[in-house]
């Protein structure tokens, strides 16, 4: 069950580490076979979250079960900070990129969607399910984004985090200026 709003913020703004599952958190979840390959689709709001994520001091980890050059790709388009790919074992994995970060688990976000995610959820500081989860992890989520996986989810997170940093006005000020005044 979601924790208590305020809670949730005093975690949100220790956070160090934002994780996210991709296929169903990054992507609406589905795999598209074509000429040459697999494609995805990523929305763009989340890509430019990670920027600011970035800018703000985040460190920032793509974990997928799944092996894809796109996601190499988005995560260096991105500027995101760890891509892991062909994890079996998520719960375990991030322990170990914690530790080569340096990074306590208390201080670690993770973001999922499915039974795979559960093991890392249980394990990070923070747990995060996308609105359109499966209840196991919507149950063991603090907190669901308002947007689906795909939709702008990690967007959802990334600003979350960032507002409960106390720092998104700042991030977001050269945006909210009009034009040709400082």
């Amino acid at each position: 069950m979601p924790m208590e709003e305020q809670r949730i913020e005093e975690l949100a703004a220790r956070m160090e580490l934002l994780v996210f599952d991709v296929d169903g958190v990054l992507t609406p979840g589905g795999i598209i076979y074509g000429p040459g390959g697999e494609w995805k689709v990523f929305n763009v709001r989340d890509g430019h979250g990670f920027h600011l994520a970035r800018r703000a001091g985040l460190k920032t980890a793509l974990m997928s079960g799944r092996s894809s050059e796109l996601v190499a790709r988005r995560g260096r388009e991105t500027g995101v900070s760890v891509v892991l790919q062909g994890i079996r074992e998520k719960g375990a994995a991030l322990e170990g990129l914690c530790g080569r970060l340096g990074i306590e688990m208390e201080r670690t976000l993770y973001v999922g969607d499915d039974l795979v995610d559960l093991p890392a959820m249980r394990r990070a500081g923070l747990a995060v399910a996308v609105k359109d989860a499966v209840a196991e992890v919507r149950s063991a989520a603090a907190w669901i984004t308002p947007h689906a996986g795909g939709m702008g989810a990690a967007r959802d997170v990334i600003e979350m985090v960032l507002k409960a940093r106390g720092v998104w006005d700042e991030l977001t000020a050269r945006y909210q200026r009009q034009e040709g005044r400082e």
